[in-house]
């Protein structure tokens, strides 16, 4: 199983793939956690992005796809993987495409949507408190979201190979959800 995991910050799609991740054995690829852990290490890639993440801008796509094909090159990687937080723009979604063609015709199976109010969404990333979730950042990740990522809808439904699922219910209902999605699915592989 592949899949990839849209939604705003706060939406509960990091929740959800690790969930699901664990559920299934295989692997949950999130670039917002790997990316923390490279600034928590001071790698190169980590310090640039921090100058991006601290103004609530996207990191550049070439580094988030450095990151994205290390993941997707593991050997556990082999039996599936949920993208967690990537592709973020109709670019990279055509980067990752052709990066998935060239390793032995891989594909994803679905793009799973988390919709939730933007009222819900900030007090949801206020309660997170991680130290860059300023409201002012959480306004420019939110902007930056809607501008960058939100034409994904459009292009992963044009493809056929999106669902969307309300990501304002219960952790458990959204949960069951997105299990009825991946059953679905599973008849159809």
């Amino acid at each position: 199983m592949r899949l990839i995991f849209l939604g705003p910050p706060g939406a509960g799609k990091g929740t959800q793939a690790s969930i699901l991740g664990e559920n299934l054995g295989i692997l949950h690829i999130s670039t917002g956690e790997l990316l923390r852990q490279e600034r928590k290490d001071k790698t190169e890639r980590g310090v640039e992005a921090q100058s991006y993440i601290d103004q609530g801008a996207l990191v550049p796509d070439r580094v988030v796809m450095e990151i994205v094909h290390e993941q997707l090159t593991k050997p556990e990687a082999k039996k599936g993987w949920i993208l967690d937080g990537f592709p973020r723009n109709v670019s990279q979604a055509g980067v990752l495409d052709g990066l998935l063609m060239g390793m032995a015709q891989q594909t994803y199976n679905c793009v799973i949507s988390f919709e939730v109010p933007e009222k819900v969404l900030i007090e949801r990333l206020k309660k997170r408190g991680r130290t860059d979730d300023t409201l002012e950042v959480l306004r420019n990740r939110l902007k930056s979201y809607h501008e960058e990522t939100a034409p994904l809808i459009d292009f992963y439904s044009d493809r056929k190979k999106l669902e969307i699922i309300n990501g304002f219910m219960s952790r458990e209902s959204v949960a069951s959800a997105l299990k009825e999605v991946v059953e679905d699915l599973k008849k159809n592989i």
